[in-house]
């Protein structure tokens, strides 16, 4: 029943968050998900007698977010001319700077290796900067993807996809598995998931594919962005009649791909617990467990289907069919 009554809660804020909340914000949110989420990924590593750099994974994992905002508020307060040179670049697609993140991951063996040396204590020092690497990338460059896609009008959408994709295959699998599930899909990381309920979760997922995208215009009119861009003097975002058309073949490869990836989320953080002896990442969310039991799965969704919508070009229009500046 609590797991319930907290889904009830939760579900509309975090729809409410997406779809209306403005992006300076929506980033700042995400940011705030990314502290909770590594705070109890650090406490698996710790329980797996691990001694993360807790600060500088923290630091490294926010910074190309608040990076981000506080290039948003120096245009801001600057000219008109010069905040819209920068949202019409590929800041505004981009954000937060996936070049940040490039460049932090080239020095990741830097940043985490030189304070290593000045430590005491060396036995673990190697799983120390691995475990403390992985938490900036695992939690903090996922969930900034969710930024990136927020920001450009023509894969928003995608955000609500995958929201709805991993929850209904949650669900299907948690309820086909209990039913008639038989077949065990991974006894020794998690004994209750049977491959019934994962072929179950892999048809709901498609299925959420098809009615996401089928009704995507309605859906992307909910967005918040035209209101939020034309009062820093942008013109609204012409009729959603005017986005590329969708290709169904890649609405159902990316139905499968992203189930496949949140499955295999969910098992890499019960692996992850499961090493370290520890049944729940938290007790924030009454009959989930923590936040990062409640988001591992997307957490192996988001860059996937990031990846997806940048090979393919799935949902990809050129900025001129979506911004007119005056």
């Amino acid at each position: 029943m609590k797991r319930v009554l907290t889904a009830v809660v939760l579900v509309p804020i975090v729809l409410l968050a997406v779809l209306r909340a403005p992006l300076w914000l929506f980033a700042l949110l995400v940011a705030g998900v990314i502290v909770l989420a590594l705070h109890e990924y650090l406490a698996i590593a710790d329980a797996a007698e691990i001694k993360p750099f807790r600060w500088l994974t923290y630091i490294l994992s926010l910074f190309p977010i608040l990076s981000w905002e506080a290039a948003v508020l120096v245009y801001a307060v600057r000219s008109r001319h010069a905040f819209i040179d920068y949202f019409g670049s590929d800041n505004l697609f981009h954000g937060p700077p996936l070049r940040v993140w490039r460049m932090l991951a080239i020095l990741a063996p830097i940043t985490f290796g030189v304070p290593l040396v000045f430590r005491k204590d060396l036995r673990a020092g190697l799983a120390s900067v691995a475990v403390s690497a992985l938490g900036v990338f695992y939690v903090g460059a996922s969930l900034s993807l969710l930024v990136s896609l927020r920001a450009n009008p023509a894969q928003s959408i995608l955000i609500i996809f995958i929201l709805f994709s991993v929850w209904a295959g949650d669900v299907a699998a948690y309820y086909v598995g209990r039913s008639i599930g038989k077949h065990k899909l991974a006894p020794i990381v998690s004994p209750n998931k049977s491959w019934e309920g994962a072929i179950a979760s892999i048809i709901a997922s498609v299925a959420v594919a098809v009615l996401v995208f089928h009704f995507s215009e309605p859906i992307r009119r909910m967005f918040a962005d035209r209101a939020w861009l034309h009062q820093y003097w942008l013109y609204p975002v012409p009729n959603p009649k005017l986005f590329l058309p969708l290709s169904w073949a890649h609405v159902i490869a990316l139905g499968i791909l992203t189930n496949l990836a949140a499955q295999f989320g969910d098992l890499f953080e019960s692996a992850l617990k499961r090493g370290a002896n520890v049944k729940d990442s938290g007790t924030l969310l009454p009959g989930h467990g923590g936040v990062l039991d409640r988001i591992d799965a997307l957490l192996f969704a988001i860059p996937v289907v990031w990846y997806y919508a940048q090979i393919t070009g799935f949902l990809q229009s050129p900025m001129s069919m979506f911004y007119r500046f005056p």
